[in-house]
């Protein structure tokens, strides 16, 4: 992830897939001009490293000029294009090719072929790296294109977001989710992260969102997705990892405009981590850290007995079966640490002390991301 300006954006397509796209456009355009000494038109700014990385690769005589016109005002295409620097050379009876960096409405397309109507050319080619076939507007025949791409804004490889972002070797899409902050927050029985989950998410506006309680509302209000755990569940069998991410995708979906969620009680495994991951991406945001509350075993076993005395809980009533429950968060959930210490996404917080003080040192992890 980038930050230019007050936007962010994610990694969408690499040097090596756009070298390859560049690669193949020479190949395809050399064999079909033969012979011919071509003029190579860049459309300035943004066609400045396409230009040069693809006259670098033809491997016949070539000519290469630019005209810069500009239509673009911050993330949106605009009608006015305005024609800065334009042709200084005789083109007539020329072989053109235009080697544009990205077409999308196709407003600049229809200024190009303005332009080059009065030149008398012999030919006029249309070589765009980038296209946007869901915005294209316009009949003009784009002859050679390199990678099709939605319709969202990118940077890098030439291109720009208020002047930044041309240098970058490869391309950025837009973050939609802008300021999203999604946490995974853990800690075993006894650590308090119920509590410290309440008092977090009124501070930051975030959606708490409970393993346990996306369960229970699903099989009371008997939904599709509830009635297949319980499928699952009266027969003593584990419920499928998809079932449990179609629940939590139905949350994330109810609070899209959330500024972020406490995931509780999920992932348990590195396979739901890397489910939860996918999920995420798929809506433009991602999990910024694993907060866990890191707490000594003699004092978890002396807050969930003290608990056992008011929750009717029989497992917190039993020291054996309070540390098999603990054993058993080591054993199978604590093993997430390494997943997440890998991506630099782990952070430990101590647990023990006033329920404030726990959570002004939450808070500080939370501030700093």
């Amino acid at each position: 992830m980038i930050k230019l300006h007050d936007l962010y954006f994610k990694p969408f397509i690499s040097a090596e897939q756009i070298d390859a796209a560049v690669t193949r456009m020479v190949d395809e355009i050399a064999t079909d001009l033969g012979d011919e000494v071509p003029v190579f038109v860049g459309i300035m700014n943004g066609s400045f490293m396409f230009v040069s990385d693809f006259v670098k690769k033809y491997p016949k005589p070539c000519e290469v000029t630019f005209i810069k016109l500009a239509s673009y005002a911050g993330l949106k295409s605009t009608e006015d294009i305005q024609r800065l620097i334009g042709l200084t050379q005789d083109l007539t009876g020329r072989t053109v090719v235009i080697l544009e960096d990205i077409i999308d409405s196709g407003n600049t397309l229809a200024e190009v072929h303005r332009i080059f109507k009065n030149e008398n050319v012999k030919s006029l080619t249309i070589a765009t790296l980038f296209h946007k076939p869901e915005a294209y507007k316009k009949d003009f025949k784009l002859h050679y294109v390199g990678i099709n791409i939605p319709n969202k804004f990118i940077v890098g490889y030439g291109l720009d977001y208020e002047g930044l972002g041309r240098d970058l070797p490869e391309v950025y899409q837009l973050k939609t989710t802008q300021h999203m902050t999604n946490i995974v927050l853990f800690g075993p029985p006894g650590a308090g992260k119920g509590t410290q989950a309440n008092f977090l998410k009124e501070k930051y506006s975030l959606v708490h969102i409970s393993t346990g309680d996306v369960f229970r509302y699903n099989i009371k209000n008997e939904t599709a997705l509830g009635m297949l755990a319980k499928s699952y569940m009266d027969k003593g069998q584990l419920v499928p990892d998809k079932v449990t991410i179609d629940m939590l995708n139905n949350e994330v979906e109810k609070n899209a405009d959330a500024n972020g969620f406490i995931f509780d009680g999920f992932p348990r495994t590195n396979a739901q981590a890397e489910a939860l991951d996918k999920l995420m991406d798929s809506k433009d945001s991602q999990i910024n850290a694993m907060v866990a509350l890191e707490v000594e075993d003699d004092i978890l076993v002396d807050r969930l007995l003290e608990r056992g005395k008011t929750s009717g809980r029989s497992d917190d009533a039993d020291k054996s079966i309070i540390r098999n429950r603990i054993k058993e968060y080591y054993d199978k959930t604590a093993i997430l640490k390494d997943y997440y210490t890998k991506q630099d996404k782990y952070f430990g917080v101590d647990g023990v002390g006033d329920i404030s003080e726990i959570t002004n040192r939450l808070s500080t992890v939370i501030d700093a991301l």
